[in-house]
């Protein structure tokens, strides 16, 4: 079965968010990455985002907008609006969506769709009508070169059956819905991939608890399912299993708890970590009180069945001193050289980045900051032009240093240019 998903929906306007198309009012603080985080943590499959930009360095705004959104996320975004040209199809998708939406209101969006399905893929393009007369009569250039329909339905009453008629999925995304419950029967129909309400684009909204609400009535969501049962795990005395927390990012482990029978069920269900608290006997959400929640992204159990490590999503501090990990106090060092990759790549582009904010006399990183961007482009090409003479010679060790002479002068256009490596993974997992 085809899991379907629950879409909330962003628009972004002069940088902030905003409640509806005229851009009038403002939704909360404007803040659209605090609110797309939010989507993203409280369990949200995509986010549907509508640029409201109408001149060009408002869309430019708008891009940056979305970019910080794409580093604070894990889910999907699909983002469309003020696309006049290929290029803004491409600005999108750079800045981290992983499909884009014509608006086939407009003729030359639809003129536009080949170029840009040759270009991307028909999977990272989908069409946006307010019309069904607009799908059927662009049917054939929608079934080959498009993978969705984004329906915008105005109207609570607005009829779906056409839906079952279109070739391509069909998401509807309805401005005026207010009803979180009526969301289970457009759900429920064939040929929609999931549906958008505006009850959904509330920070609050619980789309985990929907989703089994769903899942109940026999739809196919994305909620956490356990390959275990609870009672397959090894317990200790007090019938506890203890957790092992861990940043699901950056391998750094957070913390240590115990979880019985219902805290399991609850971290299963909730996507937030339940623990049982051994000293009040009973139940605690990590956060509940500090905010700083800890949301599920994997858990796995130890070979004897005893212990389990999650990995999360880890909101402010996880130990309750305000430390980011409880494990902050240092018995015992050697010292050693980090061998772990991404964190070598951390380490170093860190050191490169506190260079350019403090400045160190002598430091060839800043020589190459003062002589401004040609000049780090110019090494760049140096070093990569060294990579290929280095691996044309027989001794695999030359090309080492070259590759590692390469990766800084990069690391040092990357943070003149302010990319990260988090957003060098990001896309090449995405990719």
């Amino acid at each position: 079965m085809v899991q379907k998903k629950l879409v909330p929906y962003l628009f972004i306007k002069n940088g902030a968010a905003v409640t509806n198309f005229s851009g009038d009012e403002k939704l909360g603080d404007g803040d659209a990455c605090r609110i797309a985080k939010a989507f993203s943590d409280h369990g949200a499959d995509e986010i549907l985002i509508f640029d409201l930009s109408d001149a060009d360095e408002e869309h430019e705004q708008s891009l940056g907008v979305i970019k910080e959104i794409s580093r604070i996320v894990d889910i999907p975004m699909v983002g469309g609006g003020n696309i006049k040209r290929m290029e803004d199809v491409k600005k999108l998708i750079y800045a981290g969506c992983r499909k884009v939406f014509l608006n086939y209101d407009k003729e030359t969006n639809i003129k536009l769709t080949g170029e840009v399905s040759g270009k991307f893929g028909k999977d990272k393009i989908a069409v946006c009508v307010k019309d069904w007369k607009k799908a059927e009569e662009n049917a054939e250039t929608i079934t080959s070169l498009t993978s969705e329909i984004l329906f915008l339905a105005f109207s609570k009453t607005t009829d779906l059956a056409q839906a079952q008629k279109q070739s391509v999925p069909v998401l509807p995304v309805f401005f005026e819905e207010e009803n979180v419950e009526s969301f289970l029967s457009y759900l429920g129909q064939e040929n929609v991939s999931g549906v958008s309400l505006k009850a959904f684009s509330k920070e609050d909204t619980d789309f985990m608890d929907l989703k089994y609400k769903a899942k109940e009535e026999g739809i196919c969501v994305n909620t956490f399912e356990s390959s275990m049962k609870f009672e397959e795990f090894k317990l200790n005395s007090d019938g506890l299993i203890p957790v092992i927390v861990q940043d699901y990012k950056t391998e750094e482990v957070l913390m240590m708890a115990y979880m019985n029978r219902e805290a399991f069920e609850m971290t299963i269900r909730t996507g937030r970590m339940t623990y049982f608290s051994r000293s009040r006997q009973e139940l605690w959400i990590k956060g509940m009180t500090s905010g700083h929640f800890q949301y599920v992204k994997q858990l796995l159990i130890d070979c004897d069945q005893d212990t389990i490590l999650a990995k999360v999503a880890q909101v402010g501090a996880a130990c309750h001193t305000g430390n980011r990990s409880c494990f902050y106090r240092e018995l015992v060092k050697k010292e050693y050289y980090e061998k772990n990759p991404m964190k070598v790549f951390e380490n170093v582009y860190g050191v490169i980045e506190d260079r350019k904010k403090h400045p160190k006399e002598g430091s060839y990183t800043n020589y190459l900051f003062d002589k401004g961007i040609d000049k780090i482009l110019k090494k760049v090409g140096e070093e990569a032009t060294e990579i290929v003479i280095a691996a044309k010679n027989p001794n695999p060790e030359e090309i080492k240093y070259e590759i590692s002479d390469f990766l800084y002068h990069v690391m040092v256009l990357m943070c003149e240019k302010g990319v990260t490596w988090e957003d060098i993974t990001k896309e090449l997992a995405d990719r």
